[in-house]
């Protein structure tokens, strides 16, 4: 199979037509929370699956990248917050390095939004509350996966499962100590949106720490 099988062909346009006018409301926005929560809301009634969905990046020791997909399960005024395992390869490389950038494409509104910043652990009792609210299989789960350690194979996890199923009964299922949330404080988010031959919208707030204002511009695609 060539690379032209694989790889879609870039989208025509018709050189003669009108081109969408500028956005001069999205340009005109102050408050970036504000205007992610106003996409956020409408990737929710848009996007078939996982519209918290958010590609990941930390680097490890050696400077080295990682990136993978997690699931954003908080917002406000102050970040963007994800669980995971602190003892996982991801929450290794934010102990040692509290900084990271997330990602947020939706396909079906042809939107993105881009994140970087520095790292705060969320605060037990939030986790707490969070952890409770997940499926007890899910709960069970954290107890049983060695996150990102090798398995010998699947039999191996399941019988990890079916040992920690088995020690709580039908008891409650505390959160590890070992489970917690993250919080991503944005010093720089990009808005950026589709549009024809390329020349895409892009804003970009900014801020040189997490109590001083936002600036904003505008960039070139």
């Amino acid at each position: 199979m060539s690379g032209d099988d694989l790889i879609p062909p870039s989208p025509k346009y018709d050189p003669a037509g009108t081109p969408p006018p500028d956005d001069a409301a999205l340009f005109a926005e102050i408050e970036p929370f504000e205007l992610f929560e106003h996409w956020f809301k409408n990737a929710k009634t848009k996007e078939p699956a996982d519209p918290n969905a958010m590609a990941l990046s930390t680097a490890d020791a050696d400077g080295y990248p990682n990136v993978r997909m997690v699931l954003l399960k908080g917002v406000d005024a102050h970040g963007f917050v994800f669980y995971s395992n602190a003892e996982s390869a991801k929450g290794r490389e934010l102990a040692a390095n509290p900084r990271a950038a997330v990602v947020f494409y939706w396909k079906s509104l042809k939107r993105q939004v881009r994140a970087r910043g520095l790292i705060e652990a969320v605060g037990d009792a939030e986790a707490d509350a969070y952890f409770q609210s997940r499926d007890r299989g899910a709960r069970i789960g954290a107890w049983a996966s060695q996150q990102s350690r090798p398995l010998e194979d699947r039999l191996a996890l399941e019988k990890r499962i079916a040992e920690y199923a088995a020690k709580f009964g039908l008891g409650e299922v505390p959160r590890p100590a070992y489970w917690r949330g993250w919080r991503l404080i944005p010093l720089s988010i990009e808005f950026w949106r589709d549009r024809p031959f390329r020349l895409h919208d892009r804003l970009v707030f900014e801020r040189a720490d997490a109590t001083a204002p936002w600036s904003k511009k505008r960039l070139y695609p």
